[in-house]
This record gives C-alpha cells, structure tokens and sequence, in this order.
C-alpha cells in the first residue's frame, strides 16, 4: 500500500516546486512588458501523458516552459515571435484560433512542444492583448491571436527556423498571430 502512495506524492511535490520557482522567480518589481495571460479556454480533450507538468529544456521531448516572448527578424521569413531564449515560436494550420483550440497531442507533441507559461509573459514587439492562454492537460499553453503555440525540436539555436513550412501546417508566427512566410 505505501508505495501505491509515494507515486501521487512525488508527482504533486515536483508540481509544488515547479509552482514555487514560478512564483518566486519575480523580482518583485514592476515590469514594463510583462502582461498578464488572459484566462485559459476548454480545449479539446486529450489522453493524459505521463510526461512532467513542465520542464526548463524543451531538449528532453517534453514541454517547457516560457515567460517573454519577443520580435525577431528572421531571413527571408520577416518579424516572427520567438522566446527568451531566440527559439522560434509556431503556429499548427490544424488548431484552431476562435475559440482556442489545440490539436497537436500524443506523439505530436514529441516534436512540437507545446509552450507553457506562468501567470504573466513579459513581451518585446508583441501586442499584449494579443496573448492569451488554453488549458493543456493541467498546463497552460500560450496563445498569439488565439493561436496556441509551440517550438520545434528541430531548432536548437536560437533563431533557428527549420520548423517553417514543416508538411505544410507548420509556421513561425508573426507578432500578429499569422503565419510567416516567405519574402522575397
């Protein structure tokens, strides 16, 4: 029976320390550029994984975390958002922005990681009230103009776009909330 439990424990401790370093990580100043996410929508259900809630390094496969997202230039591909760290942010032709909805689940998720934030996003020549949130088995996925967002495994540097027209219904996303494309 004991074992049984220390499963569940461990699983809501490493969620309680996850929590802790978000919360804790503010400077307690007030930031310019730092808006809050609105409140996440429903999304289409999925299987629950066993992957953790989130983790700092999208390298494992698993989600991870964010808390800015930014404006770049990228060649040939214009504006595009990506986040703290200069990896680059998709869009999936297959969501769906009003109301938000995610598609990209199981194995998918493998190779495009859903971004998942904290209350509040810092932000560099994206609108604010463009960002919002939808609830991702417990997490919360970033939205840009309701698209639910997401990186690429394939991008290992910043500013790296190799994700960009991926099948066709993967795209960087522009500080609007469309997907890129290529200018010439």
């Amino acid at each position: 029976m004991i074992p049984r439990r220390i499963g569940p424990s461990l699983a809501a401790g490493l969620a309680s320390a996850f929590l802790l370093v978000a919360c804790s990580s503010s400077n307690g100043s007030d930031t310019a550029g730092t808006a809050p996410v609105a409140p996440a929508t429903s999304a289409a259900p999925t299987p629950a994984t066993s992957a953790p809630a989130a983790v700092s390094s999208p390298a494992n496969g698993q989600t991870a975390t964010t808390a800015a997202v930014l404006t770049r230039a990228a060649q040939g591909l214009g504006s595009i958002v990506t986040d703290e760290n200069g990896l680059t942010l998709y869009r999936y032709d297959k969501d769906e922005p009003n109301p938000s909805k995610w598609t990209c689940s199981g194995a998918c998720t493998k190779t495009w990681l859903p971004v998942i934030v904290p209350e509040s996003v810092q932000t560099s020549g994206v609108e604010k009230s463009l960002l919002g949130t939808v609830h991702r088995n417990g997490e919360t996925q970033l939205t840009l103009a309701g698209w639910p967002l997401y990186r690429y495994v394939g991008d290992t540097a910043a500013g790296q776009t190799n994700g960009q027209g991926k099948d066709q219904e993967w795209y960087a996303v522009t500080p609007s909330g469309q997907k890129s494309s290529v200018t010439g």
